[in-house]
Parts: structure tokens; C-alpha cells; sequence
């Protein structure tokens, strides 16, 4: 992992904001499957994996969860305005898993319809979401299929490896600000959506001198219901969030990408 840049500007788009001009309609509920819950020394991290940008990446991370790998790992490097990473077994870099490492999963063709919300087009790119995740693709000449990667915006978590493509494992890490020099490099598999300020909070250093842990990590469908957070996301392909898009877009003209926004949640009505 290379060191960090400068802070990005966020536009913050507030859930209260979006609340009380949304239908209901313009929310969608949490997927058991795949959202993962992440309970760590200072506080509670929820991610929405995405199995449509890795779907390899995706099924470790949940096997590794089922497993009880992940409970008790420290994050071992932590830099500020860039990354925190953990997952490694031995509380190091280069520590794996028990298992196979993984292929590179750095970009995946999918259908045209699989990208629910186009924020912005940029010669024959395009710019969007998958979900709460951001996303950057070139789209097959029928349109049909886009060429699609995730971009590391804030909040963004994706997996680490070595120099070897191929040498992604356990590790994870979760994007305290935007780093757009990792796209295409490191395989994108969901987003937080609750807890980027836990992210942030996390002790900083290379390693910490008081490193903070995961203490331990689930996936929502294995818990029992009254367990499981009861939150809904908005829903990217809604009204409510078109309309602040096109708000945003305004504001920032030009400079306008996907890592300006982060999606609003709510508690369950």
C-alpha cells in the first residue's frame, strides 16, 4: 500500500436532508447476505459488500467472518487521511489466511443495468454507483456491458495484497479519505455505510503504538434478528437521491465525481 494524499473535499449529502424529501420508496433495506457488521474497540463499523465487483473477494471475507479469523485482529497500519488495515493473522503485512490466495478482481464486466445510477459521463466513460459503491466504467460499444472498477473514495474497503496481483488473502482495508491512485490496483468489495467516523478514529501509526482491534466480525444474516442493525440505505436509482445529485452537480460543476457524495442511511421506520 503506497502512502497517502491530501484530504478530499466531501459533499456531504445529510440523511435528515434526504429524509424528509424521500418516499419511502426511495429507501432500500439492508441485505443480510451481504452486509457485514464490525464491532471494534471504538465503535461499530456496518459495510455493504458488493459480490457484483468481486464476488471471490466478497465470499472470503464472509468466510473468514463465519471462521472467527477476523475476531480479535488488530489494525496494524493505520495512516491518517489514507487507510486502515487489518486481517492479517499475525497482526502484520504479509500474514494469510489458511486458504488459497485470491485472482485479482480489479475490474468486472457487468450489464448496463447493473450500474443503478449514472452520475456523470466523461467522453466515453461514465461514472456512477453499484449500490453505495462508486464506480468508473467504459461501456461495450451496444451499451449492453460496461467495463467496470470501483473507485476508492472515503469509506470505500477493499482488499490488500503484496506486489503480486494475485496475492490478496485475508487482509482488508477501509479508505479513512479518498485515494484514487489505488483504482484498478486493488480489488473493490463494498462500503461502509455506517461508521466511516469509527474509521476515521481508528489509532494512527505504522504499527500503532496502541493499535486498536476488530473485536469481532459477522455477518448480518447470521445473527437473530433483533441483533441485526435496523438501518435502510437510500436507494440510488430514487428520486430523492437524483435530485441531490443534480444538486451537487451544480455546485461543483466540472470537479464533480462519485467520491463527493455519501449515501445517506436511516433507522428503519
Amino acid at each position: 500500500m503506497s502512502q497517502w494524499l491530501p484530504r478530499a473535499t466531501l459533499a456531504v449529502l445529510g440523511a435528515g436532508v434526504l429524509a424528509s424529501a424521500a418516499a419511502a420508496q426511495d429507501w432500500r433495506p439492508l441485505d443480510p447476505q451481504n452486509t457485514l457488521v464490525i464491532d471494534t474497540t471504538k465503535g461499530r463499523i456496518v459495510v455493504a459488500m458488493r459480490p457484483e465487483l468481486a464476488p471471490e473477494a466478497v465470499a472470503r471475507v464472509k468466510l473468514l467472518s463465519r471462521e472467527g479469523v477476523y475476531d480479535g485482529l488488530l489494525f496494524h497500519r493505520v495512516i491518517d487521511h489514507f487507510v486502515d488495515q487489518t486481517g492479517n493473522p499475525n497482526n502484520h503485512d504479509g500474514g494469510v489466511s489458511a486458504h488459497p490466495n485470491l485472482p485479482p478482481e480489479f475490474t468486472a464486466t457487468l450489464p448496463a443495468t447493473t450500474i443503478e445510477a449514472v452520475a456523470a459521463r466523461k467522453s466515453d466513460g461514465l461514472m456512477g454507483f453499484i449500490g453505495p459503491n462508486p464506480i468508473a466504467g467504459i461501456a461495450s460499444q451496444d451499451g449492453a456491458t460496461v467495463r467496470t472498477w470501483g473507485l476508492y473514495c472515503a469509506g470505500v474497503v477493499g482488499m490488500g495484497r503484496e506486489a503480486d496481483p494475485s496475492s490478496a488473502n485475508s487482509e482488508i482495508f477501509f479508505m479513512r479519505d479518498a485515494s484514487r491512485r489505488l483504482d484498478h490496483d486493488y480489488a473493490v468489495w463494498g462500503r461502509v455505510i455506517e461508521g466511516l467516523d469509527v474509521v476515521r478514529a481508528i489509532n494512527v501509526g505504522e504499527p500503532p503504538k496502541a493499535p486498536d482491534k476488530m473485536i469481532r466480525v459477522r455477518v448480518v444474516a447470521d445473527l437473530a434478528p433483533a441483533d441485526r442493525p435496523r438501518l435502510e440505505v437510500a436507494d440510488v436509482r430514487g428520486t430523492a437521491f437524483a435530485r441531490q445529485i443534480a444538486r451537487l452537480r451544480r455546485t461543483r460543476g466540472a470537479d464533480f465525481t462519485p467520491c463527493d457524495v455519501i449515501i445517506p442511511i436511516r433507522a428503519e421506520p
